[in-house]
């Protein structure tokens, strides 16, 4: 054998050994990406070296070169499962490591399982910026308007009907003298006046209406 592979098998060999039931999901990720740079492995090389799948070597490799430190350290003290953050926070990692970090945080802070975390994903993806930055911001209140509708607050209803509306554009009118989806987003940070009158926050359906609530 040359150097390289004698260099590489007593690194694969050395890691193995220390390599603790705690650390198992993210050490292969740093000795493959480690064997990767060091020795010039390709992903089908390590697959067959690991005797694993293609999609087993580039879900670890993600983990180890795409996920930030401090969401590393998250899956490594066990308060994010690995598997949650190859599905969801990896995406993500891929867009913006900025939003990462926060849904990560909020993961954690919320303590999601796998139905909320993705969940929370999903509607990240498909929503608009500011969309976006509102659940990053009150992920337990996104989490509401999946509720039984007992349980849910007006702004959360009221959450859950523009996220309905970006799922299903087509279906999704705008009743008349109100703005368009962004436009009601856009003000999403600001208070009633306190001159609004009490009929201008109810809607034609008897719903409380975004503009007010918000």
């Amino acid at each position: 054998m040359g150097r390289d592979t004698v260099e590489a098998e007593a690194l694969l060999l050395d890691r193995s050994m220390r390599m603790s039931q705690q650390e198992s999901t993210l050490e292969p990720g740093w000795l493959l990406a480690e064997m990767q740079r060091r020795f010039g492995y390709s992903r089908e090389e390590l697959a067959q070296r690991f005797d694993r799948s293609l999609s087993w070597v580039s879900r670890r490799l993600a983990l180890a070169e795409l996920l930030p430190e401090v969401i590393q350290q998250q899956v490594r003290d066990g308060n994010i499962p690995a598997p949650l953050a190859m599905k969801y926070l990896v995406p993500m990692a891929r867009v913006t490591v900025e939003d990462c970090e926060r849904m990560a945080a909020g993961f954690v802070k919320h303590r999601c399982d796998n139905r909320q975390a993705g969940l929370l994903y999903a509607a990240w993806r498909d929503g608009s910026r500011v969309v976006r930055e509102r659940i990053l911001t009150e992920p337990e209140l996104f989490l509401k308007t999946q509720r039984p509708p007992s349980s849910t607050s007006p702004v959360a209803l009221a959450l859950e009907r523009e996220l309905d509306g970006r799922r299903h554009p087509a279906s999704r009118q705008p009743a008349a003298g109100r703005s368009v989806a962004g436009d009601e987003w856009s003000a999403a940070g600001t208070s009633a006046t306190p001159h609004r009158k009490r009929a201008g926050l109810t809607g034609a359906d008897g719903g409380a209406n975004l503009l007010a609530i918000i």
